[in-house]
């Protein structure tokens, strides 16, 4: 007996437990259902592209040396500031004065044998009228005075070539700017004879820059002259930099199978802060309108349902692509709207409604237990989750 009565109280106290475990786990938690909302309210609506680019001179000029010879005098240095015409440096003139010194006798000597064959082909002339000469002798005279009258000629260009080439040996700047850079020094020796020798490098007007962006292919299409561009350099990371686009050049760049476009941008920089080879993170405003109507995006992808907005709210639906959701009292109410532009996160309310009005974007489920549990409940444009979650 004292078995049969241990084993009753054992299967009673196991069925107390199992009643108690499904009463206390049956008990449900009450769930408000918060409805998110915000204004149709006038903002600025903008589209942008993102770019990497360089910093350049508007108007950089590379000097070279159009002789060969020896770099006799430097008279600048880097960041030194020219005129136009300005001299710069000079070769080593020894070997073109000679050049211009041979040339220039050369030319006294054909001028002599013109003289000589001009008074030879005077008399032969004369004396053939006579008959006292034969035709060939007088043709010959005459082509011999010709001759000597091209010999002048070839003479007097071959001196103008030595004085211009003397002229090249001194270097001046052929605008007004600052040397960037110096690719020689006294003494070095340049030889033309293939390329023209690279010695400065003069940017024109350091206070107007301008940024040469790659715009890739697929973002190339929405930039046009005229748009307005922000970027920033490493150097300046605090500093935003303003200029607008003034040309989207046609060539395309092809590398590693990425096709990008060259946007030139205007970068004003009246306090020198931007030098030439600067990085620029470059944002390029495709679209852009100020006093715009608009709403949130994800308003317009909000739908309500019967099982999301609780039992005691009512839906009250249109006919309608785009709809804005207000709530009246328990009454979830649908507005059609005709929509405009999109910048991803909002989007422009044509018509339809209201400036002010108040729509919903989102439902949120809270706790009536402990309603700062709100902020960690599950959030959803479309439902809240089934309503009635058992206690954790």
């Amino acid at each position: 007996m004292k078995r049969i009565s241990k084993v009753w109280l054992f299967a009673l106290l196991l069925a107390a437990g199992a009643i108690a475990f499904w009463y206390f786990s049956g008990q449900k938690k009450e769930e408000v259902i918060n409805f998110n909302t915000v204004k149709v309210e006038e903002t600025t609506l903008q589209n942008s592209v993102t770019a990497t680019g360089t910093i350049e001179p508007v108007t950089s000029v590379t000097v070279g040396t159009q002789v060969s010879g020896i770099v006799s005098k430097l008279y600048v240095d880097y960041n030194s500031v020219v005129k136009r015409g300005q001299v710069i440096a000079e070769l080593d003139k020894t070997n073109l004065i000679s050049e211009l010194n041979t040339a220039k006798a050369n030319l006294s000597s054909a001028q002599s044998s013109l003289n000589y064959q001009e008074a030879n082909y005077t008399r032969y002339q004369t004396l053939f009228k006579k008959g006292l000469v034969s035709a060939d002798d007088f043709e010959s005279a005459q082509l011999s005075y010709l001759q000597a009258k091209e010999q002048v000629s070839t003479s007097m260009e071959t001196v103008k070539r030595a004085q211009t080439n003397l002229g090249y040996a001194t270097i001046t700047s052929p605008i007004d700017g600052v040397v960037l850079s110096k690719s020689v020094e006294e003494g070095q020796t340049v030889a033309a004879s293939f390329s023209t020798p690279e010695l400065f490098t003069i940017a024109k007007d350091l206070t107007n820059m301008q940024v040469i962006a790659n715009v890739d292919e697929a973002d190339i299409g929405g930039v046009k002259a005229g748009e307005r561009v922000t970027f920033t350099v490493d150097a300046y990371p605090e500093d935003t930099f303003h200029g607008s686009v003034t040309q989207v050049r046609q060539e395309a760049t092809t590398t590693n199978n990425v096709v990008t476009y060259e946007v030139v941008i205007s970068a004003p920089n009246s306090d020198l802060k931007l030098k030439p080879g600067l990085t620029a993170s470059v944002t390029i405003y495709t679209f852009e309108r100020t006093g715009v109507l608009c709403v949130p995006t994800k308003a317009l992808r909000f739908t309500p349902t019967k099982e999301t907005i609780g039992k005691q709210r009512k839906i009250q639906d249109c006919d309608g692509k785009s709809k804005l959701w207000t709530l009246e009292g328990n009454l979830l109410k649908a507005h059609p709207v005709r929509t405009g532009m999109t910048d991803g996160t909002n989007t422009e309310i044509v018509s339809g409604i209201g400036k002010g009005v108040e729509v919903i974007t989102e439902i949120s489920v809270t706790s009536d237990e402990n309603p700062g549990e709100g902020d960690q409940a599950e959030r959803s444009p479309f439902a809240p989750g089934p309503p009635g979650r058992k206690k954790k």
